[in-house]
């Protein structure tokens, strides 16, 4: 199954990682466990696409004061900068993976990265907002079908516990390109300045982007169509586009009481059409976006929308940390990073032992994590509110080592979790649809809560002020992750009691 689009006809004795012998999906695949040489260099071309499109946005977080003040954007246009990257990316996932099934992979990974590549050049020479808003866009399809490439890639390629190591580590990769993003950004701007050093920041994705290319072509399986009628669910995607829009334009320009009622009318309404296309398109046999046996999985459902607050609320709090620390405490752009890089570091740490707390605490561990992620965030705010200056950058790391080691906890375990309960018919789809719904969770909140920060140190409340204010909301997104953890472990354990799908762990060990 490919965890970007659906079914596929699998030919293991073909795959590369696997040493050409047929696996059976979910055994072991032999005493050893190691991938071969060409499973390797499939695995190194996946790991660099992924890193080399996921560190793109933690740099530019650090680097978001100085192209403000450079192209001299507003508020919307910052908003539109950051969250239409991650709106794009989310967006390409389903119809990149579906290309992907018909007409094979590679090609699609190789134009992917080439346009994300090609961009970036784009994006480091705007002298205006609006064309560096529209070249972000086209980054995240670029994106977007890259990774949904990878995805499939790895399920087709890998079996058994091959597959679930090669999915892990491409999971870690993105932890270590949010560890690596803020020193590397703020080390450019030290050393250019920042003028200058905002547009490198672009820049360095050229150099990773073609040698990643190159090894993609030489290396990637060659393309082997297997869903040869496949569909799209154009309208579906439409409608899930809008739907997103009208949840993040009221923030990108504040339309009064009128204009919020209208949206949040029209939200409700889309939503609504949404639900029923999709089970109207799935009756007539097409292959919904979103397939309705997933949002009849309880477990499934309340899983992603514990990953959809976490994600955005973690995106959110680390773009407006790192305005606050440059604008607010006149911090430069590497000390920024230092103060934000405890987070990342024990994000890392975390990640790493989080298995083993899993297999002592079981489904707890999420909830015990996003309880702790959304406390740093709110001591976050009331410190620097009300700490003296001298102090509170100090302080904020050691909240970030707490933020980080909470999300470290929790993320991938959190995935996991949601994964193995996807129901089978929409086991193909369930892994996008995750990694969809956090893109389009981020690009809310990251126009949101960036909306809310600017517009009130615009407005005169001033920066201790509106960081207050923004990682108050942060934290409350984070109580609703708190919430729905709750209660998706009371659904497991109703589902497990009435014999559905046993939770196990990474090897052989049950998790409850």
């Amino acid at each position: 199954m490919s965890a970007a689009t659906g079914p596929i006809a699998k030919e293991p004795e073909e795959s590369p990682g696997n040493g050409g012998a047929p696996q059976e999906p979910g055994k072991p695949g032999g005493p050893k466990e190691r991938f071969d040489a060409a499973g390797r260099r499939v695995l190194l071309v996946c790991v660099a696409g992924g890193f080399t499109t996921l560190l793109d946005q933690s740099v530019l977080n650090t680097s978001i004061p100085a192209l403000r003040e450079t192209l001299h954007a507003g508020p919307a246009d910052l908003q539109w900068i950051v969250a239409g990257y991650s709106l794009a990316f989310g967006l390409a996932l389903i119809p990149g993976g579906r290309l992907g099934d018909v007409r094979g992979r590679k090609w699609f990974f190789v134009t992917g990265l080439a346009l994300f590549t090609l961009v970036s050049l784009v994006s480091a020479t705007a002298t205006e907002p609006g064309v560096l808003i529209a070249a972000r866009l086209l980054q995240g399809v670029g994106a977007g079908l890259v990774n949904s490439q990878m995805i499939g890639t790895l399920q087709d390629v890998f079996d058994g516990q091959l597959r679930a190591r090669a999915l892990g580590m491409y999971a870690v990769t993105g932890g270590l390109a949010f560890t690596l993003g803020p020193p590397i950004g703020g080390a450019v701007l030290a050393l250019a300045g920042p003028e200058h050093g905002w547009r490198l920041t672009f820049l360095l994705n050229v150099p990773f982007g073609l040698a990643t290319v190159a090894l993609a072509a030489r290396h990637l399986p060659r393309p082997r169509p297997s869903a040869r009628n496949a569909d799209l669910d154009v309208l579906g995607l439409l409608l899930v586009g809008a739907l997103t829009l009208a949840l993040m334009l009221p923030f990108v320009r504040p339309p009064g009481w009128t204009g919020w009622l209208a949206f949040a009318a029209a939200a409700l309404l889309l939503l609504g059409a949404l639900a029923w296309w999709q089970r109207r398109y799935a009756r007539s046999g097409g292959h919904p976006l979103i397939h309705p046996a997933l949002t009849r999985s309880a477990p499934y459902a309340l899983g992603t929308a514990t990953a959809m607050a976490q994600f955005g609320s973690s995106l959110a709090a680390s773009l407006v940390l790192t305005m606050f620390l440059q604008d607010g405490l006149g911090l430069s752009p590497m000390g920024a990073a230092l103060v934000a890089l405890p987070s990342a570091v024990a994000m890392g740490v975390a990640s790493a032992l989080a298995w083993r707390v899993v297999q002592r605490y079981g489904r707890r561990t999420v909830t015990v994590g996003m309880v702790g992620s959304a406390l740093a965030m709110l001591l976050s705010g009331l410190l620097a509110h009300w700490a003296p200056a001298a102090v509170l950058p100090w302080l904020l790391a050691l909240l970030q080592l707490l933020g980080g080691a909470s999300v470290g906890l929790m993320g991938s375990t959190n995935q996991a979790y949601v994964l193995r309960h996807a129901p089978a018919e929409a086991a193909g789809v369930s892994g996008a649809i995750l990694q969809m719904a956090q893109r389009i969770a981020a690009a809310v909140a990251v126009s949101a809560l960036s909306g809310v920060y600017l517009r009130e140190t615009v407005g005169g409340g001033g920066h201790r002020s509106a960081y207050l204010t923004a990682s108050v909301v942060c934290a409350a997104v984070a109580g609703l992750a708190v919430l729905a953890s709750v209660f998706a472990g009371r659904a497991t354990a109703r589902e497990q009691r009435d014999g559905g799908p046993v939770a196990v762990s990474r090897g052989r060990t049950p998790v409850r």
